[in-house]
């Protein structure tokens, strides 16, 4: 028997972008029982766009403050099988429903996620993150699927078996990052996560340095509240999962090491610059070609404007590694010293108007 499935979008000030993710909804190949947005405290004409659609919309008194808060607003008006998380600026392939639904013939699957890639490439962040999900979401995801560990099933696409997300309490709203939580909390209690590689979404990503900052120390700072959280207990219940968070732990610590390569061997060793480069950035850049090459054809882009992406991503992974630390500072060391509460506000990491397309 097909499971039902509702989908719900929470949404603050999305006026510009939900109408596209609306459509996409209702013109999927397998229709949602039901979809719900949560027009959560949007100062813009989101809710009146949301009844436009003919979709159920829910109106909280006063804005909730997180996705997680806003999507758990929505919970209880679920009585479907399935539950669909999907962002008001993310946009879902036609058979995306389709596609995702039968990971859950498995009876231990309790959340499943697709590919994700970015809708727009104009300014130099989003090019720069069109080459991460390029390469993690044909390489990284792949391999983590196949050893049953997936590290995080994206919120922005995500569908979760409704019983047992309701049994945990609902979307996890003692971090910043509920689909992390989720994801490591399930695989932890002996469950299964899964990716979907057919199940495509395009997301709006941050267009600009000012939101991209506010989206990635988010992801950072919940990445080491997760740690502190679940790590001890990942090791024992969940080892390989606890290897790919450990190999990323050790990335975090290493990469200044990296960084500072070229002006050790240039300024401190004298070596010539043309030669120091290529020892620094040939292996990676041999390591990582052969999969964007690979992710190119399957998602039918033009490969040579895909490779011409990857000088950007380096401007990606410095500021990745600025609040990468930033996180490990505030929420291993600041936090159980009490010397901060860490990140508990949440901000989107993305302009309520997306650039056009």
């Amino acid at each position: 028997m097909t499971p039902t499935l509702t989908v719900i979008v929470p949404a603050h000030n999305e006026e510009t972008g939900l109408p596209a993710t609306l459509e996409a909804l209702l013109r999927q190949t397998v229709p949602p029982d039901e979809i719900i947005v949560v027009d959560d405290g949007s100062a813009d004409r989101t809710g009146e766009v949301a009844v436009a659609s003919g979709v159920t919309v829910l109106t909280p008194p006063a804005n909730l403050g997180s996705k997680a808060k806003a999507q758990n607003h929505a919970l209880p008006h679920c009585d479907t099988d399935l539950v669909l998380a999907v962002d008001a600026d993310t946009v879902l392939a036609r058979d995306y429903i389709e596609k995702i639904k039968p990971a859950f013939a498995d009876p231990r699957v309790v959340v499943a996620a697709g590919n994700v890639q970015t809708r727009y490439t104009r300014t130099i962040w989003e090019r720069g993150r069109s080459i991460e999900y390029l390469f993690g979401f044909h390489w990284h995801r792949p391999i983590q699927n196949r050893a049953n560990s997936p590290v995080v099933c994206s919120g922005c696409c995500s569908a979760f078996r409704r019983e047992p997300l309701v049994a945990f309490g609902g979307f996890p709203e003692r971090t910043i990052v509920e689909d992390m939580d989720f994801t490591w909390s399930m695989q932890i209690a002996g469950n299964r996560a899964v990716y979907v590689g057919d199940a495509v979404a395009w997301a709006a990503d941050p267009e600009t340095l000012t939101y991209l900052r506010k989206q990635v120390w988010r992801w950072m700072a919940g990445f080491f509240q997760n740690v502190r959280l679940h790590l001890g207990k990942m090791v024992t219940r969940k080892p390989m999962l606890a290897v790919w968070i450990i190999l990323a732990l050790v990335e975090v610590f290493t990469a200044p090491l990296w960084w500072a390569t070229p002006l050790l061997l240039t300024l401190g060793m004298h070596k010539p610059v043309g030669p120091t480069l290529a020892f620094w950035l040939g292996p990676e850049l041999l390591f990582t070609v052969p999969p964007l090459i690979y992710a190119a054809r399957r998602r039918r882009l033009p490969v040579f404007r895909v490779l011409a992406n990857i000088p950007f991503v380096y401007l990606m992974k410095a500021v990745n590694v600025y609040y990468a630390w930033k996180g490990l500072v505030v929420e291993l060391i600041l936090v159980p010293l009490r010397l901060s509460q860490g990140l508990v506000v949440y901000e989107k990491g993305r302009a309520c108007t997306p650039p056009a397309p």
